[in-house]
């Protein structure tokens, strides 16, 4: 069976498998290692793309793909400081109560460079786990941002920091902006090599 679906690239992996998510049922796939027919190389984590799979064996294979969005996903756990917006935000969400909360975020010319999410950690840091891994999906919050600001590619951060009592998800609006330039310098996260 073969299917022609957009995906996003949640993690590349040293065997040569990918971690995809499925945009229409919101399910992660896990490709095979080898025997994939579109070069599978040049794709990073936050990717968009759309993707011929070929489902004949029990992993699928990738027999063709194209990239539509070159979207940045970064991951950092214990992080330390963690900054102002963000813990202004989480200090919000306990005094009002709730588990989640969110904002823009500026720069010092007071333009919004970014948008704010904050969610409760669980006893188990699986909310941490569950974006990382893609079963609890990214995909409504960028869809939300790019609603009002366009669908260009962005850069997204989810950050925990060292007390681990929250995550925190950062969509920095401009791809290679100062604001996500900022994030990955003090958050120790490397910019991949893209072609």
């Amino acid at each position: 069976m073969e299917e022609d679906r957009s995906f996003r690239v949640l993690a590349t992996r040293s065997d040569g498998s990918l971690r995809l998510l499925d945009r229409e049922t919101y399910e992660p796939v896990v490709t095979a290692p080898d025997g994939h027919g579109g070069t599978v190389d040049d794709v990073h984590p936050g990717y968009r793309i759309d993707a011929d799979l070929d489902w004949s064996n029990a992993e699928p294979t990738v027999r063709s793909l194209s990239v539509r969005r070159k979207t940045l996903y970064s991951f950092a756990d214990g992080i330390d400081p963690v900054f102002e917006v963000a813990q202004q935000a989480w200090t919000e969400a306990r005094m009002a109560g709730e588990s989640m909360n969110s904002t823009v975020t500026r720069n010092t010319d007071n333009e919004v460079n970014g948008v704010l999410y904050v969610f409760a950690e669980d006893e188990g840091g699986r909310v941490f786990e569950s974006f990382r891994d893609g079963t609890r999906p990214l995909e409504p919050l960028i869809d939300r941002v790019n609603e009002g600001k366009g669908d260009d590619p962005r850069e997204v951060f989810v950050l925990r920091p060292a007390e681990g009592a929250y995550v925190i998800v950062t969509i920095a609006l401009r791809k290679g902006g100062q604001f996500a330039e900022t994030l990955r310098e003090t958050y120790d996260c490397p910019a991949p090599s893209e072609g």
